[in-house]
Order: C-alpha cells, then structure tokens, then sequence
C-alpha cells in the first residue's frame, strides 16, 4: 500500500497541530512497511503537485483540523479542483480539533462521509479525535506524548480496513463530559490554562492580561 497524505490545515506547516499528527500517523504507516508521501495545501504554489498525485494514486488520505465546526475554507477551495476519479480510489480522512468530545465533529465528520461520492470515489471512514488544541506549542517531549496515539492508528490503517474497525470508533473518546467533568474542566481552565495561555501569549510578545478589552483602552499588547 502507499497512502497519499495531504494536510488540508492552512497554517503553515510549521504551525499546523495537524502536520505532527501526520507525522505520528505515517511512522505508524512505516512501521507496517507501507509508504507514503505527504503535501500540505497551505502553500498554493504546490496545490499542481498534490493534485498530480491524488490522481495518479488510489489511497488518499486529506487529515484537517474543525473550526468551530467549519472545515477550513482553503480545504474546499483546493478540493473544487479536484478531477472525477472512480471506486478504484479510496478517500480517508482525519478529522481533529481543540474540542475534546466528540460530539463536537460530527457535524464536519458528516460532511466528510458525504465528500467521496462527489468526487466518484470510494469512502474509507473518518478517524475523529478533539482535545488537540495547542500541539505546536508543547516541547517535543510532551508533543510526542500527545500524538503517539496516532503512531497506533496509523498501524491500524495499514491493515487496509481504513476507520471503520472498532477501535477506530473508540479512538474519538468521550461523545459527552458527564456534568462533574465540566464543572472540573471549566475550573482548570479558568485557573491553571488561564495561566498557561498568558504565559505563551507574552512568549509571543503579549504585553497585557489576554482578557484585555483593547477597543475600550485603546491599548495594543503586541
């Protein structure tokens, strides 16, 4: 098997959280001794190339992150150009965001399912999975941690079943937090990832309290 791996994140790939997912996900691949090669749509200059080899390849897997629920604009802009193939392709995604339940993709996870079918292909499943906001900001050791997971999907995919097996399904988490899991979240968030935030925001040259309401004071923190 060789996989076509696009990352349809339009950061640059340098701030994708999505480019360490692939990364994790496609030493799973090799692990399995199945090759891949990967492009990123964030560089328009390159969208010729990737187009290239999604046509002349038939394992396609587009990995992106969920806005708010929207897939990003540049993504459905790449895929308008997009060619008719057949069922001889095969379309997969991954599907991620900073949300961590999952009830929180399935709007973009129904699109996706949909996607295929435009484009005469065959659908391989969708691979969901929140709570990744932030990746590109963690030191390497920690990153590693957050996206080994993907180092095992990637083994499972391998195995040429695409998502649909079981552990694809449970490898989303929790649908719904429980009330008590909220109330802690919403805690921690208010306290220690506050914390976390303004640190990060004043390593990027953040000079105010993120919560700042600047259009009243006039004041500008960068």
């Amino acid at each position: 098997m060789h996989v076509v791996m696009i990352n349809g994140s339009p950061r640059v790939q340098k701030y994708s959280n999505t480019e360490k997912i692939i990364a994790a996900f496609a030493k799973g691949l090799s692990k399995k001794g199945v090759t891949c090669e990967t492009y990123a749509i964030s560089d328009r200059k390159t969208w010729d190339i990737i187009r290239d080899a999604y046509i002349k390849n038939d394992e396609i897997l587009i990995a992106l992150p969920l806005y708010v629920e929207c897939v990003p604009g540049l993504l459905l802009e790449f895929l308008e150009t997009l060619p008719q193939k057949d069922k001889h392709t095969r379309l997969s995604f991954l599907l991620q965001s900073g949300f961590a339940e999952g009830c929180q993709l399935r709007c973009g996870e129904a699109f996706l399912e949909k996607l295929p079918e435009y484009l005469g292909v065959r659908y391989g499943g969708c691979l969901v999975k929140g709570d990744n906001f932030g990746i590109r900001i963690l030191g390497e050791e920690k990153q590693g941690q957050v996206t080994k997971p993907y180092q095992a999907m990637g083994e499972l995919f391998a195995e040429g079943d695409g998502f649909f097996r079981e552990e694809a399904k449970k490898f989303t988490g929790p649908e719904y937090f429980s009330l008590p899991i909220c109330l802690m979240m919403g805690l921690i968030f208010k306290t220690l990832g506050k914390k976390m935030f303004q640190k990060t925001a004043a390593s990027w040259g953040c000079s105010v309290p993120l919560d700042e309401k600047v259009w009243e004071t006039g004041r500008n923190g960068y």
